[in-house]
């Protein structure tokens, strides 16, 4: 594995980026990964945000976080989603510019899978990997039919019934992970093995 830390320059600021690709072999695609809420503590390094990395790591993938407005070495303050899309979507162009001929995978967790959704609209990715999703909290986008959403049966700060009322509007379908919690205490496995399944499978 080759791991790289940079500064990017984006719309508003330097942002704190974290690559890392695969040793010894042509990568099956760019994944990239938004992490949760960033005044509640959400960083890059969140373990939900390192399991979806390491996962598409492992299975060849170039895996790409980036820390929030404001977070670690990122500048500027949080802009309720609209400013971390822009990042995102800038971010986004260069590694796209990078590697034009790789497929374009998206992940989220919480409200980085708000984030993402909103990314979606502008630059479409062919499948994404969402997990927590904040239906009701954040206004989540509609998303492809094919979108592995992931939740915690027992998610006390996003409601099951939330998302599946969300996934309902756009007939989505949704993996309920039984007794996982919002940060899938003990369950982050599970999270492995589903992305594992539908992604390379």
């Amino acid at each position: 594995m080759n791991k790289e830390i940079f500064l990017f320059e984006g719309p508003a600021g330097t942002l704190e980026v974290l690559v890392e690709e695969p040793n010894n072999s042509p990568a099956k695609a760019l994944v990239f990964i938004a992490h949760p809420h960033p005044l509640y503590g959400g960083t890059m390094d969140n373990k939900v945000t390192q399991t979806i990395a390491s996962t598409f790591l492992r299975q060849g993938c170039i895996a790409v976080r980036m820390n929030f407005r404001g977070v670690g070495k990122s500048s500027g303050q949080f802009d309720h989603g609209q400013g971390e899309t822009e990042d995102w979507l800038a971010l986004i162009n260069h590694f796209t510019g990078r590697y034009p001929h790789l497929p374009v995978y998206y992940g989220g967790f919480s409200f980085g899978a708000h984030v993402m959704s909103q990314v979606n609209l502008i630059k479409k990715a062919e499948k994404m990997v969402l997990v927590g999703t904040p239906c009701g909290n954040f206004p989540v986008a509609e998303v492809p039919a094919e979108t592995l959403l992931i939740h915690g049966e027992l998610d006390e700060t996003i409601p099951l019934i939330q998302v599946l009322q969300w996934a309902r509007e756009f007939s989505l379908s949704v993996v309920v992970v039984a007794g996982a919690d919002h940060f899938f205490h003990h369950r982050l496995t599970v999270i492995r093995d589903w992305i594992t399944r539908y992604f390379f499978k």
